[in-house]
């Protein structure tokens, strides 16, 4: 009998208020009411709700500190899960910690380092950030919001950048609560996650200083109407860090190609746009002189099949006789990040 979880107010306003009153003064502080109603509009519900929270509330206790960042690793904590000086007591809240870890597979964004588990991610997020971050504005003392943030690994590398506050927007509930993992280890009133889409976020939640929008535009009913959002939700002169999949020629002239089935086996992929095709559309929406600072393929040691996301990755998604190409016949993914400024 499969058994359906309901929604839990407490799983997803928990931290609202105290996100909201940490930062006093900023364009969310006033938003408590607005956010709480949001989210309780959604009416969550899913199966897999009582496994997450049962594995949630199974997690062994540690004193909260802040991340740090090694190796690519977002890490909470140090080495050695264990409150016992007990070699045997620590080595069992290790196998209790990856335990609960794994009720949250697949882990799509990371890499982290809790305790003693390495989780290793289908992304190298941190290799993404590395190419973001040189032509990032400063992000100290900043507000920022990331749009479909997934597990939030880049939300605490904002932080980790300096930011004032992170906020991420992610309406999928696994990936919130992969967010809530760290974040019990963490507790960092300024920084939290909110299970909406940017379109349910209250209008009274506005003039952020930085928004990211990653890997989010190209599942976009409407592009055009997510880079209006994203536009609207900046204070004047406020920077937005777009990064999406773009056709992987580069001297593409202002094009797409319209997608009829699956792209690199996704099915919610309609068109692939060039370069210039997107910074016509930024131009569009409001933005002040957009730029493409970073056009990469998309390399299999950067997002790979692991133990933690044992599913089909992008070397299943490429012909095995020629990696230019998709097993549709298709360009290979090309992912491109775009900085451009609010008017």
């Amino acid at each position: 009998m499969s058994l359906l979880g309901s929604q839990d107010p407490r799983d997803y306003v928990a931290g609202v208020d105290e996100f909201c009153t940490a930062l006093d003064g900023s364009p969310v502080a006033g938003a408590v009411e607005a956010l709480v109603a949001a989210i309780n509009k959604r009416k969550i519900r899913h199966g897999d709700l009582p496994r997450w929270r049962a594995a949630l509330e199974s997690l062994p206790p540690r004193d909260a500190g802040p991340v740090h960042v090694r190796d690519g690793r977002v890490c909470v904590g140090n080495a050695g899960m264990g409150t016992s000086s007990s070699k045997a007591s620590g080595s069992d809240e290790q196998e209790q910690l990856r335990k609960a870890l794994l009720q949250f597979c697949p882990w799509r964004k990371g890499p982290f380092q809790i305790g003693d588990v390495f989780i290793d991610t289908e992304w190298r997020s941190d290799l993404k950030w590395d190419r973001v971050l040189p032509s990032l504005s400063s992000l100290q003392g900043r507000h920022v919001i990331d749009i479909g943030c997934g597990s939030g690994y880049h939300l605490w590398r904002m932080r980790e950048a300096g930011a004032a506050s992170a906020l991420g927007v992610e309406p999928m509930l696994l990936y919130k609560y992969q967010f809530d993992v760290v974040q019990a280890y963490t507790q960092d009133p300024v920084v939290h996650c909110v299970p909406l889409t940017l379109e349910q976020l209250p209008d009274t939640l506005l003039a952020c200083d930085t928004i990211f929008s990653m890997g989010v535009l190209y599942h976009a009913a409407d592009p055009h109407a997510h880079l209006e959002a994203l536009h609207a939700r900046l204070r004047a002169n406020g920077e937005c860090v777009l990064e999406t999949l773009v056709l992987n020629d580069i001297n593409a002239s202002d094009t797409e190609l319209t997608l009829t089935g699956r792209y690199a086996r996704m099915r919610n992929i309609k068109l692939l746009p060039s370069v210039e095709r997107v910074l016509r559309w930024m131009r569009d929406a409001g933005f002040l002189s957009p730029t493409a600072v970073s056009i990469e393929t998309t390399r299999c040691t950067e997002q790979r099949r692991t133990e933690w996301m044992p599913y089909e990755s992008l070397e299943q998604a490429l012909d095995p006789n020629d990696r230019t190409l998709t097993v549709e016949g298709l360009p290979a993914p090309c992912r491109a990040v775009f900085v451009a400024k609010k008017r």
